[in-house]
């Protein structure tokens, strides 16, 4: 299984877009765990997570929270701007799988 963290000021932002990645790993026969926290619950719930998403407007805390996940072995990536922007559960779950892979 799985596991996709997603993080956003608030948490409320990516709800949305978990849904929708929700919605693809199901339709693609893969078993997934994606959950959305805000930014000050990240570092606790990475410990949980494959793999870290985080919003854009939280571009700014990219290294801060990469330096946090990588005493687990995850990566931390921005979100695609498009697919955030347009809730596209497709190319988010495929650039946190890519990110898993990579």
């Amino acid at each position: 299984m799985k596991r996709i963290l997603l993080a956003c000021s608030s948490g409320m932002s990516t709800s949305l877009l978990v849904t929708k990645m929700q919605e693809y790993a199901k339709s693609i026969g893969e078993e997934a765990k994606i959950w959305a926290v805000g930014q000050h619950e990240a570092k606790e719930e990475m410990k949980q997570a494959d793999v870290v998403l985080i919003g854009p407007q939280m571009s700014f805390l990219k290294g801060e929270l990469q330096n946090e996940a990588n005493q687990y072995g995850i990566k931390v990536e921005v979100i695609d701007m498009r697919a955030y922007g347009m809730a596209d559960g497709q190319a988010a779950y495929k650039q946190a799988v890519s990110l898993m892979e990579g």
